[in-house]
């Protein structure tokens, strides 16, 4: 003999809520874990100093101060689902000068509360002040830079990926409200 499971209307009614109130939380948390910063790590993790040299075995960069540690791509727009992509190849890099130019998504959603944070390497770029370093793997190679300047700009303002005769990094992100609200700007000199 066997029993058939029967779920009644009230069941139901009662089980939605619930269900919904926990995917709610979930969505919530997915969301909000890109505000909540990993434990930052110490700065001889990034500089090398106090332990044996790093190896380097990829394009990265590391921002000790809001825990970035992203692969540095180039290619198109799709490659900043992958980390940080590095614009105008042709205006500068660490290794031969010019306008290095990095762009990431400051907030992107994803399924998981980890996924959410991985793909919103940017998020907390403004909170990034004058005298700040900044880390580089580039072609088996480790630069250090130091934040210079912050300002936003309009959406459209291409001048920030100008080339520029002095070394130096330029970071942009979209501000938090969204892309029409324009873009945080980081400006930062190789030391």
């Amino acid at each position: 003999m066997t029993r058939r499971l029967k779920i009644t209307k009230k069941q139901i009614r009662l089980l939605l809520p619930i269900l919904l109130l926990v995917f709610g939380v979930y969505l919530l948390i997915t969301a909000l874990a890109p505000a909540i910063p990993p434990p930052s790590q110490p700065e001889h993790i990034y500089t090398g100093k106090k332990q044996q040299p790093v190896e380097i075995k990829e394009n990265r960069l590391y921002i000790p101060k809001i825990s970035v540690d992203v692969a540095i791509n180039e290619g198109t727009a799709a490659v900043l689902e992958k980390g940080a992509w590095h614009r105008k190849p042709e205006n500068g890099n660490p290794e031969k000068g010019g306008n290095f130019v990095l762009s990431a998504h400051r907030f992107e959603l994803g399924f998981t509360p980890q996924r959410t944070r991985a793909k919103s390497p940017f998020y907390h770029v403004d909170k990034l002040q004058a005298g700040d370093k900044i880390f580089v793997d580039y072609n088996q190679k480790r630069y250090t830079y130091e934040v210079t300047k912050k300002y936003k700009v309009d959406r459209n303002a291409v001048q920030i990926e100008a080339p520029s005769i002095e070394p130096k990094m330029t970071l942009y992100s979209c501000d938090l409200r969204g892309e029409k609200a324009g873009r945080e700007v980081i400006e930062a000199s190789r030391s």
